[in-house]
């Protein structure tokens, strides 16, 4: 079997030799090459030509972002984030998978040596289905403008029978999510979403997404009313679950051991709909590796919800669509571009 040439790119020769080390652990893994700054990397990129890179953001000369964002016009190639868990760390990071970085590791904030092997694991699942994804066109979005109202939904809106949208995604389901939200308008069932995404992403995805949006969005916390013309998003390291609390759907956030190896799970999330919302609710699963949320995704179509996949053209990872499927969890197969306006059709 051939292996996935990969290049690392940081400024950190401890990092540097840390990441090629677990790297090179795995007998389907190869690094190439290292380099210290995007220039010397971009010298790599012609002569090496790696499968996929690992890009820190501070770096001399030029910094990850500029060198990503060029990097993607002039020659794109599939891209993992290494950026640390700091609130600029999380902007940052953010930012590069709006410019087409695929997926992003978290870099530990403490004893890096230890910690960077312990997420071996983590690093070349990243790795593999990095090389193996789809480089997409970056889309920015439009800035919402600045307003100092946004109405409230009445409570006479807010019943046990209003229709709920639920969402699932991994691997570039954070670009994928952005493209369904920003498509919902201001009067919008309301939505509540698993993203694989760690602890101290979440809050500040959403608030990216709160800016740009018709709907509010907002990290979910325990006992948030699910209302419509609004998002939670599931925090970081926490399942979310939909509950009815008298005549409301509220979400319920916990810790619990991982599931699919994730918390939060999107299977978590969408078993809960099937026992709570039934045909009240509308499913879609995203882009992604790995199954979670197939298993949710049929019991939500079993209970009577309707249920929707992402095609395998418009996927980045046509992984966690794709176990949907073979299940028959999905009524419907569509391209990204058309899932929110279904969604709505099906939510109304």
């Amino acid at each position: 079997m051939k292996k996935i040439k990969v290049l690392v790119v940081d400024d950190s020769a401890l990092m540097r030799q840390l990441l090629t080390e677990v790297i090179n652990d795995d007998p389907n893994l190869e690094v190439i090459g290292t380099a210290s700054d995007p220039y010397i990397a971009w010298e790599k990129i012609q002569r090496l030509k790696p499968d996929v890179l690992t890009l820190d953001v501070e770096m001399p000369r030029m910094d990850g972002l500029t060198f990503l964002e060029k990097l993607m016009t002039a020659h794109p190639i599939p891209v993992v984030m290494v950026s640390s868990l700091t609130e600029k760390g999380c902007e940052t990071t953010l930012h590069a998978l709006e410019l087409g970085a695929m997926d992003f590791v978290a870099k530990p904030k403490i004893d890096l040596e230890t910690n960077t092997v312990v997420l071996a694991d983590e690093i070349i699942d990243k790795l593999k289905t990095a090389a193996k994804g789809r480089v997409r066109p970056v889309a920015r979005p439009v800035q919402r403008a600045a307003t100092s109202f946004r109405p409230v939904q009445s409570q006479a809106l807010i019943k046990s029978t209003h229709k709920v949208l639920a969402i699932g995604g991994s691997t570039g389901g954070t670009e994928a999510l952005r493209e369904v939200l920003t498509a919902l308008p201001a009067d919008s069932p309301g939505v509540v979403v698993v993203i694989h995404m760690p602890e101290g992403f979440t809050r500040s995805y959403a608030q990216r997404l709160d800016g740009i949006c018709e709907i509010r969005v907002k990290e979910a916390a325990e006992g948030d009313r699910i209302l419509p013309g609004h998002a939670l998003i599931a925090p970081g390291n926490y399942h979310m679950k939909v509950c009815r609390s008298g005549a409301s759907y509220v979400v319920h956030i916990e810790s619990g051991d991982p599931v699919n190896r994730h918390r939060p799970s999107v299977d978590v999330l969408f078993d809960s709909c099937a026992r709570y919302l039934g045909p009240n609710a509308v499913g879609a699963i995203l882009t992604g590796m790995g199954n979670d949320g197939a298993k949710g995704l049929l019991a939500m179509r079993k209970s009577g919800a309707h249920t929707l996949a992402q095609d395998e053209a418009s996927c980045v990872v046509f992984g966690m669509p794709k176990e949907a499927i073979a299940l028959d969890a999905a009524e419907e197969i569509l391209p990204l571009s058309s899932i929110a306006e279904r969604m709505l059709c099906l939510g109304r």
